[in-house]
């Protein structure tokens, strides 16, 4: 009998690898560099917003949120931030951009388990080189058939992807630990979600979970992924 499911598409950052935990860290040392300089009580509701503000201008990834650290450092400072502060920000995005790659548990039995029996894709938004280099320090970048680095995810995005790379939404998977970009959206286009939570996902990205849609699964991590695609029914 044929499977459901041909082509299985995979978020990246907290999906593949740990991302969410390198922001908290860098956000934590950006707390300290301010606080000789201002009130830092409200400084993360303060850089939330730039950030928000400044999708549509630098998108998502590492460098739209050194931006928007700089941004906040000089609006809560009222432009009265050190320069060596400034530098001190630069320098925190630079070790971001450098870190080793570091992926979660069962990722490569997974990919080794559905690798050959389905079309996997790997679907993320970010910055381009950011996300290339993240791929290529993985190790898993053989896995995949098609990679594609998207600057957001909506139903149409993900109706395009499995139409180009497979045989349309209804017979593809997503795979991700964001509802709002990579279940919901994918739901929409008519394909199967399957949400795997992380302990860390950046607030803009939470949502309410869509228990009642007859495409949506849960797991734990991704140990129980190929055979949750393998049983799946039309």
């Amino acid at each position: 009998m044929p499977h459901a499911v041909t082509t299985v598409g995979f978020d990246a950052d907290d999906t593949l690898w740990q991302n969410e935990q390198f922001f908290r860290l860098t956000e934590a040392r950006f707390a300290e560099l301010l606080s000789a300089h201002t009130d830092t009580e409200h400084l993360s509701d303060r850089l939330l917003a730039a950030e928000k503000r400044n999708l549509g201008l630098y998108g998502f990834g590492i460098k739209g949120f050194v931006l928007s650290m700089v941004e906040t450092a000089v609006d809560v400072t009222d432009g009265k931030v050190p320069s060596s502060v400034i530098a001190e920000i630069l320098s925190a995005g630079r070790d971001m951009l450098v870190h080793p790659v570091e992926p979660l548990p069962h990722v490569k039995e997974t990919l080794d388990a559905l690798h050959g029996h389905f079309r996997l894709v790997m679907i993320t938004k970010g910055d381009l080189f950011d996300q290339e280099r993240k791929l290529a320090a993985s190790g898993l970048g053989d896995y995949f058939d098609a990679v594609e680095i998207v600057s957001d995810k909506n139903a149409a995005t993900y109706d395009r992807i499995f139409r180009r790379h497979g045989d349309g939404a209804p017979k593809s998977l997503m795979v991700g630990n964001s509802l709002k970009s990579d279940i919901v959206p994918a739901l929409d286009a008519g394909s199967w979600g399957v949400y795997v939570p992380h302990a860390l996902t950046w607030s803009f990205e939470h949502h309410d979970k869509p228990e009642k849609h007859p495409r949506f699964r849960e797991l734990e991590d991704l140990g129980g992924l190929a055979e949750l695609v393998r049983g799946l029914k039309d």
